[in-house]
């Protein structure tokens, strides 16, 4: 097990692990960090810039949570990307859960980076996965 107050953000696979979520969303600077991963879910974090975005996405078989830790964002939910049939407001501290199959996006209004936490069950992302930027992201999902 790792102290939570560490800074290491490689995946601990499989092993218990303990670490202060929050904390490290916030000191994360990468696009996407996966920080563990087991057989049935992964957990996440992201840095999202000034108007940046995670990007329209679908899963088709994971269920996804995604917390806002700092800043402030919109999420965007639907099957039409431009049309989304709710949208929705996000602050520190609120969370929003997304059915597999369910369209999304969520974009930052802030002025600073947005960094969120996002658990995936079953995991969405090869294990040891980071992205430094989301041209990264894009390269290697499409």
């Amino acid at each position: 097990m790792s102290c939570s107050h560490c800074a290491d953000q490689t995946d601990h696979e499989p092993n218990p692990y303990v670490l202060n979520i929050e904390q490290t969303a916030i000191q994360n600077k990468n696009f996407r960090t996966t920080v563990w991963t087991g057989c049935h879910l992964q957990m996440t974090v992201m840095s999202i810039p000034p108007r940046g975005e995670i990007g329209f996405e679908v899963h088709p078989n994971t269920d996804q949570l995604i917390r806002v830790e700092q800043g402030t964002a919109v999420v965007k939910i639907g099957e039409c990307e431009k049309h989304p049939d709710h949208q929705q407001k996000l602050c520190a501290g609120d969370a929003v859960f997304i059915p597999a199959g369910t369209g999304h996006n969520v974009v930052n209004t802030g002025r600073n980076a947005l960094k969120v936490s996002s658990v995936y069950a079953p995991p969405n992302h090869k294990r040891g996965t980071v992205h430094p930027t989301k041209a990264d992201a894009d390269r290697e999902e499409y």
